[in-house]
């Protein structure tokens, strides 16, 4: 089954770059090509691609609002791209329905993974910057705040999920960790969606920093991924 793509960025050298990538991959196929989010969003209405990769910072319309739209609609799942580790935007990309985000200096390999884990209805992230963006947000906007009554609707386990979830584990490693089965923690990460109302593995990660059940700063355990590893992606 071949991905259909649509491209979007304001630099046109980047944009014909990460067109050609993809579309020499055998089951990859660019169906359009946008200048900034309004276009983008057009193209997506027009082609009705799988995944929709956009940058952040575009004019007239930016990524943010193109995502928002593209999300709102249900027409296919968005990757982010951005210049900076420290894009103070990425935060509210996820929050408009973003299934993960990469830097723009992605390496040819790790784009094209991008782009399929995305398709096949998965989530991404680039560890280098997205346990720290999520970090840096919440420790601007932390205040006093009671126990969030969402997590009263959790198991103990799927609690226990949820947070190494946040501390960037696989599913494998997450197993390892509750000496469970990788079938286990796939029901577990299954009911931690279902019952906080999240789309996916990146929404849990955000719920997860909004509720304090992890607070900016909380090591991660030996199994998580590190800063400059290529993108984590797992099943939700």
């Amino acid at each position: 089954m071949t991905i259909r793509v649509v491209v979007a960025d304001d630099q046109e050298l980047v944009r014909s770059g990460f067109a050609m990538i993809l579309d020499a991959q055998p089951d990859i196929e660019v169906v359009a090509e946008a200048g900034d989010g309004a276009e983008a969003v057009e193209a997506v209405r027009r082609h009705t691609p799988d995944v929709a990769l956009l940058d952040i910072r575009m004019p007239r319309v930016d990524g943010i609002e193109a995502c928002r739209e593209i999300a709102a609609s249900g027409a296919c799942r968005t990757v982010m791209l951005t210049t900076f580790d420290s894009d103070e935007y990425v935060y509210e990309a996820l929050h408009a329905g973003a299934s993960g985000f990469l830097l723009k200096d992605v390496r040819r390999d790790d784009l094209v993974h991008a782009v399929r884990v995305v398709a096949r209805g998965d989530s991404l992230l680039a560890p280098s910057v997205a346990r720290r963006l999520v970090e840096q947000y919440t420790r601007a906007t932390a205040r006093p705040r009671p126990p969030d009554p969402r997590l009263d609707a959790l198991t103990g386990r799927e609690r226990e999920t949820l947070l190494l979830l946040a501390r960037g584990l696989s599913n494998a490693e997450i197993a390892a960790e509750l000496v469970v089965s990788d079938h286990t923690v796939k029901t577990h990460v299954g009911n931690v969606l279902a019952k906080l109302g999240l789309r996916d593995r990146i929404q849990a990660v955000i719920c997860a920093y909004e509720t304090g059940l992890i607070t900016a700063g909380d090591p991660p355990p030996g199994g998580a991924a590190r800063p400059g590893s290529s993108p984590a992606s797992a099943r939700n």
